[in-house]
């Protein structure tokens, strides 16, 4: 048993040394960040214009074509809401889904575009912070599409525009709500790729 784990081991540091000598880089690591927009009101509600962040890891399987996973965060608010007076609407979770990039012409800038799913929730916090009602993690999902411009050997940087759409049930005292939460995403991510 040792020895096949020591074997295993070892072909998995190649493996990785190898992948880092190559040029062709098939993993990153995404940081983005900006400010997002509801798409719709939320249980009657206006929401004001919030932001969020996301940190996500690539693996580019073919040429163009690889996965994307990561955690993300959002944050929207209503001064007079369903749930009381200045409250938030936090979503949190993972996302996950298939993503394409290729270069435009013959230059090394490319353009991306996503289609993937979320597994979320939706936090209300009144005033003071407190959590009031959570919903519950659960499917919704997310499409977006960027520019990656290069700024190194294996750097770029990323502005995107993203939607996302979440629909889940929340308890508000003795009243059940559904929460149909969209909002569409403007965001500069910084990637780095290995």
């Amino acid at each position: 048993m040792k020895i096949k784990l020591v074997f295993v081991s070892a072909i998995i540091l190649l493996s990785l040394n190898t992948m880092a000598q190559s040029k062709d880089n098939r993993f990153a690591v995404e940081l983005n960040g900006g400010v997002s927009i509801a798409t719709n009101k939320l249980v009657d509600t206006k929401l004001s214009p919030g932001g969020g962040f996301e940190a996500v890891l690539h693996y580019r399987f073919l040429k163009h074509i690889g996965i994307y996973g990561g955690w993300g965060w959002n944050k929207l608010s209503a001064d007079n809401s369903f749930a009381g007076s200045d409250v938030c609407f936090e979503e949190t979770g993972y996302l996950f889904g298939l993503e394409f990039v290729h270069p435009i012409a013959e230059s090394k800038i490319s353009y991306m575009l996503r289609a993937g799913g979320l597994y979320n929730h939706i936090e209300t916090e009144n005033a003071e912070g407190k959590i009031i009602s959570d919903t519950g993690h659960g499917l919704g999902y997310q499409l977006a599409g960027g520019i990656d411009f290069p700024i190194g050997s294996s750097w770029s940087i990323a502005p995107m525009i993203k939607y996302n759409s979440l629909k889940r049930k929340g308890n508000f005292g003795e009243t059940e709500n559904t929460l149909d939460y969209n909002y569409i995403s403007l965001r500069i991510g910084i990637i780095k790729k290995f």
